[in-house]
């Protein structure tokens, strides 16, 4: 949609035609250098774009002149860094919104109507689930909600024609996986489209798209910024519905990303790989040492062979995640404690940060899902999640264990 052709660098294949390998498309994926000949991505923090004529702008509305019109139609920039997840997720096509829930708000109003149907995973982030428990009956779209790791549930909802399927493996806060590819099969036999959350395993350890997935959205304010500074969220899907259903309820709504939240996801994308891989290997580390920790009644870690889907994870993903879900005895109060003793490890509700996060979900993240839902997900008062960081694990056990230590009725810091 520019005026006149950028230099583009490599989308998804390298000079020879192999593919490109994530690392490279990190970096280069979807760059588009300007006559200024720039190695930084540029940054076009402009809201709108002239003409060369009136004849020019009545084309560009008619739609037979490609021109940049609006930045909340389209931005360099932001299309630079589309096509860099679209290449990194391979997905033909990519859409960026200003948050992570926006785009899936978006992705589930631009593709319902009324009367149609939706079957979830009952394990959604909280405002996953207000959005099907609560946004779309107002709408007249009825919503069914399942257990997500329970094949014959999906099976027994997936027996009615159903619209959309929506649902997020590893779950968030329990790590709760759902057998993708088995329920791709049933929902797309019920005439449905998939749409998959994989913010948790990010698009280096697992791939929704090669799995049986329509549509995957992100939270690119969680890993891909990876450095707490900027929010954003992504679309990625097929290019004729990410065109012709998606593009127009964007561009007609307008949670558009800002191009200086693009630039920075971009650069942030840079870092990815050494990120999440050095995150993934101490997270694996850090959920063995709380399994060896008497005052932890369970851990959960998709890699750990307890896990209850242990065997699924090695199937679905290349590597455990950098979130680590336990529940201590003592229920709130032995959390609390345990949060309130931490002096390294940050209290938040973010995740997938270069910084440690620990987080108490009932009384934040999954609040507002109300106590009956959390008893059902398996979120009691005793379960902390923590979002595993850069630090040196050896760091963040020592502040680990100063916690545990605290967390015992009568311990202290």
């Amino acid at each position: 949609m520019s005026v006149t052709p950028l230099e583009s660098s490599p989308g998804t294949a390298s000079p020879g035609d192999r593919p490109l390998r994530p690392a490279t498309l990190l970096v280069r994926g979807g760059t588009e250098r300007s006559n200024f000949r720039e190695t930084s991505e540029a940054l076009f923090l402009t809201s709108g774009f002239v003409y060369e004529s009136a004849e020019q702008a009545e084309a560009t509305f008619a739609g037979t002149e490609q021109h940049w019109v609006y930045s909340r139609f389209g931005n360099p920039t932001v299309a630079m860094l589309e096509r860099r997840l679209a290449a990194l997720e391979g997905a033909e096509a990519c859409r960026m919104t200003a948050t992570g829930m926006a785009a899936v708000n978006a992705a589930l109003l631009a593709h319902l109507k009324a009367g149609d149907r939706v079957v979830a995973s009952r394990a959604l982030f909280g405002s996953c689930h207000w959005i099907v428990s609560t946004l779309l009956p107002r709408f007249g779209v009825e919503t069914v909600f399942v257990e997500g790791r329970d094949l014959d549930a999906w099976r027994s909802a997936l027996s009615s024609p159903t619209a959309l399927v929506l649902l997020e493996t590893p779950s968030n806060p329990m790590l709760d996986l759902v057998d993708l590819p088995a329920v791709a099969e049933l929902a797309h036999a019920a005439g449905a489209l998939v749409v998959v959350d994989n913010v948790f395993a990010t698009p280096l350890l697992q791939r929704p798209l090669e799995l049986g997935a329509d549509v995957v959205v992100y939270s690119c304010t969680k890993h891909l910024d990876g450095q707490g500074r900027v929010l954003g969220g992504a679309v990625l899907g097929r290019t004729r519905w990410v065109e012709d259903i998606l593009q127009p309820f964007l561009r007609n709504t307008g949670p558009a990303l800002s191009p200086f939240n693009a630039w920075v996801i971009l650069k942030g994308m840079e870092t990815l790989a050494l990120r999440v891989g050095a995150m993934n290997t101490s997270a694996a580390r850090i959920a063995a040492f709380l399994e060896a920790r008497r005052e932890v009644l369970a851990v959960r870690y998709p890699f750990a062979p307890s896990h209850p889907q242990y065997a699924l994870a090695q199937r679905l993903m290349t590597g455990g995640g950098t979130l680590v879900t336990f529940e201590l005895a003592g229920g709130k109060e032995a959390a609390f404690r345990f949060c309130d003793a931490l002096k390294l490890v940050d209290i938040s509700n973010n995740l997938g940060d270069a910084k440690s996060l620990i987080t108490h979900p009932a009384t934040t993240t999954h609040y507002r899902i109300g106590a009956d839902e959390r008893a059902r997900l398996g979120i009691g008062d005793g379960v902390l999640r923590l979002s595993v960081g850069l630090e040196d694990p050896a760091d963040l056990e020592d502040d680990l264990a100063r916690g545990l230590n605290a967390a015992r009725e009568g311990g202290a810091p």
